[in-house]
């Protein structure tokens, strides 16, 4: 299975009153993001589901995603995506989805590297996961514990270059 991990764009600053789930893309964060997906969409990804953060910077980047890749499915809303959860959760959530042939999760860091690193068979991996940023890797869903391969990774940098 292609497992996608696009770490939401850049986001308004937190303000106090103001409820950290509720904080939006800025027209920055939007810009950044597109040329990573238009990256994306060149080289055929194209999810046949879409697992997102609750949160609205996640939901937005996910419907940037959605649009650009041409995904006609619904998002899913998962808790296994917001910060504070665990990267055992979300392969949890992969395996129910083993059917598909590729799911892309959008969230939020530090989970995001902590999900791919574990993916990848090596929890303590650092990864330098930038806003708007897409990691590939290719993982067996039906196997008990995630053996993943690392594909790519593209940040917003390199897509724009």
């Amino acid at each position: 299975m292609e497992i996608y991990i696009l770490r939401h764009a850049i986001a308004e600053d937190h303000r106090p009153g103001r409820r950290d789930q509720d904080r939006a893309l800025t027209d920055e964060g939007r810009k950044k993001l597109r040329p990573v997906l238009d990256r994306a969409r060149a080289a055929r990804v194209e999810p046949s589901l879409i697992l997102t953060s609750p949160y609205v910077r996640a939901v937005q980047t996910a419907e940037m995603a959605a649009e650009a890749l041409g995904y006609k499915g619904t998002l899913v809303r998962t808790e296994t995506l917001v910060p504070g959860s665990v990267p055992q959760a979300a392969w949890l959530e992969i395996r129910e989805h083993r059917g598909e042939k590729a799911i892309l999760l959008a969230g939020h860091e530090p989970l995001l590297s902590a999900i791919a690193a574990y993916l990848l068979g090596v929890p303590e991996l650092a990864i330098d996961f930038k806003k708007g940023a897409l990691l590939r890797l290719d993982v067996d869903a039906s196997a008990r514990e995630p053996h993943g391969t690392l594909q790519w990774l593209l940040t917003p940098k390199l897509a724009a270059a």
